[in-house]
């Protein structure tokens, strides 16, 4: 009997901790699944901020599931019809000042995107954070007033990912990701993204604004604003075809 009640003892002991691994999980799902839909449809805009200048573009874009991803400049009239396509793990530009569309090589995956301080591989993988990592809740802190869960991201042995930490503070309410921190494999912090002034965008309460700040660049800073996001539409397949790209509007 006394070793039946020490099995029953230790099993009672570890169910909570798998059941709080497993918590965790679903909330990055959740999470990740709220801000994306099956499809979407958004009017952005895009303030690179730098310690002398700053440059601010507006984008249309348009998703469907985690695969596929395009985006049109629509300001500052000098930019105006680029194109950024995401088609599962390729990157595809056109730019119609050369009337030419060219699709990215894996060495150019780590520069910047349009030159904001996210990347393009950052675009390509963001949805890895629920399937390339593993996830534990490792405490509970109130961001703007949000009571979080704060959540610790481990990658998983086989997983090709470029962060060795990743914590993010996701809302217990309406599961909105309020602030991400990513660190490198020595853990030291390299970005982090700030989100806030959270609105309705049809039956989905998200953040409207994200800031995104890389930590060794003292003064630079990304600031992206949706000014209009709309999920489960229908949204054609020739929009994600590099042969549209150019056709885009």
């Amino acid at each position: 009997m006394k070793k039946a009640h020490i099995i029953f003892w230790i099993l009672s002991a570890l169910l909570p901790l798998q059941s709080h691994a497993q918590d965790a999980a679903e909330i990055i799902r959740k999470a990740d699944k709220k801000f994306r839909g099956n499809t979407s449809y958004a009017e952005i805009s895009i303030k690179i901020i730098r310690p002398k200048w700053s440059k601010e573009m507006h984008l249309k874009s348009w998703s469907k599931g985690t695969d596929f991803a395009v985006s049109v400049v629509t300001y500052p009239p000098k930019e105006k019809g680029i194109v950024f396509l995401k088609r599962k793990k390729e990157v595809w530009n056109y730019m119609p000042a050369i009337e030419r569309k060219i699709k990215l090589p894996p060495s150019m995956l780590l520069q910047s995107w349009m030159g904001t301080d996210l990347t393009n591989d950052d675009l390509i993988k963001q949805s890895s954070i629920a399937t390339d990592y593993h996830h534990k809740i490792i405490g509970e802190e109130e961001i703007q007033g949000l009571k979080c869960w704060k959540i610790e991201l481990k990658p998983k042995e086989e997983a090709v990912v470029v962060w060795g930490k990743i914590l993010i503070w996701i809302d217990q309410k309406d599961y909105m990701q309020m602030k991400a921190e990513f660190y490198d494999e020595d853990d030291f912090l390299v970005n982090s993204m700030i989100a806030s002034e959270p609105k309705m965008f049809g039956d989905k309460r998200l953040p409207s604004k994200l800031e995104f700040i890389p930590w060794e660049k003292e003064g630079n800073k990304t600031v992206i604003e949706y000014q209009k996001l709309v999920f489960d539409i229908p949204v054609k397949d020739l929009y994600f075809s590099p042969n549209y790209m150019k056709k885009l509007k």
